[in-house]
């Protein structure tokens, strides 16, 4: 906290010189270097707001893009092609819902009848207290936003695969764009397996399989935020979004059992994030860029994170239809259940 504070400092006088120079250049109105000051404190607390309000959404995306991507380390005829539908369930913590807030954190807003208060972040519950202030000789005071208010997160996807020369597989999977209680989620991606048990004939004969993955996926994570307006008009930072690129690499192990294969899978992911503002601009966009500002602060608070996860997974095979189930656990825990069909 202390680190991001003193980072909020140093965007404050980054805004300060923009929005001196903006003013002087476009406004006619008579505005103050106090007001010029005061919109560099409030944007920077909105900075401070959004990064602590989404990060643990985003962190909880890569989560749910990483389960269940190797329906099977074994090796399958030439060709072959494999088409599933899946439901992912990740199950939201509690340590993540909620962050603590207090006057002292912010240059610009008070939290309205307190010093200090619990406000949810987008995993968490809809409870929401006021943040006030003043700009221009009026008020500024809006509700902080609501979390998704969700004990799980659920959503479908499609997935298939096409099994390739020399034991390697081309995997790919797509969801439409879920609909949160306050936002939106979307995840897409593409791999390639390749299964190396081949090389052991042992082991094949003891059907015993392992495989190597590595897959790229992408998550889009978008929530309502804030919706502030003042006396030089709508900030226009209403929608946050939560870009995700990651790259995971998986080693999986399976022993078939007749119809039932056990599977295990170590998997290592490494993430890029990237938080824009959007949504319809406000009208203060008359004046001054409000978005293209945030966003180019929201890079500076946009870290790169590793993540290690295990997963077990069990496939039922009743003919050409697979019934599988999978849960990955590490700092969170992610529950997979699909239907596949082997053409």
């Amino acid at each position: 906290m202390l680190l991001t504070l003193k980072l909020m400092h140093k965007a404050v006088t980054t805004l300060g010189l923009i929005m001196a120079f903006l003013f002087t250049q476009k406004s006619e109105a008579q505005t103050s270097p106090q007001d010029i000051q005061q919109i560099g404190y409030l944007l920077s607390d909105a900075l401070l707001y959004s990064q602590q309000y989404i990060v643990p959404a985003t962190d909880a995306a890569v989560y749910q893009a990483s389960a269940a991507w190797v329906m099977s380390p074994k090796k399958r005829k030439k060709w072959d092609v494999n088409l599933g539908l899946h439901t992912n369930i990740f199950f939201v913590p509690k340590a993540d819902r909620t962050f603590q807030i207090q006057n002292s954190d912010f240059q610009f807003f008070e939290i309205e009848g307190a010093t200090s208060a619990t406000v949810p972040t987008a995993l968490g519950n809809d409870n929401q207290v006021y943040l006030v202030g003043e700009l221009g000789g009026e008020q500024v005071r809006f509700k902080t936003p609501e979390g998704i208010n969700q004990e799980t997160v659920i959503y479908p996807y499609l997935q298939g695969g096409i099994e390739l020369p020399y034991g390697f597989e081309f995997i790919a999977r797509y969801s439409t764009k879920t609909k949160l209680k306050r936002g939106d989620y979307q995840v897409y991606g593409f791999g390639l397996k390749h299964n190396f048990s081949q090389y052991f004939s042992k082991m094949e004969d003891n059907k015993i399989y392992f495989s190597v993955a590595a897959i790229y996926s992408k998550e889009d994570i978008s929530f309502d935020f804030l919706d502030i307006n003042t006396a030089y008009g709508n900030l226009g930072i209403n929608n946050l979004n939560g870009l995700v690129d990651t790259f995971h690499f998986q080693l999986s192990a399976s022993k078939e059992f007749k119809r039932f294969e056990l599977i295990t899978n170590f998997i290592l992911n490494h993430s890029a994030f990237e938080y824009v503002v959007s949504g319809n601009k406000g009208s203060i966009e008359e004046v001054f860029p409000v978005q293209n500002i945030i966003n180019g602060l929201l890079k500076r608070v946009a870290k790169d994170k590793t993540n290690i996860l295990g997963e077990i997974s069990g496939r039922y095979q009743i003919s050409k239809i697979y019934l599988q189930s999978s849960i990955a656990f590490g700092k969170f825990v992610n529950g997979n259940i699909g239907v596949q069909y082997q053409f």
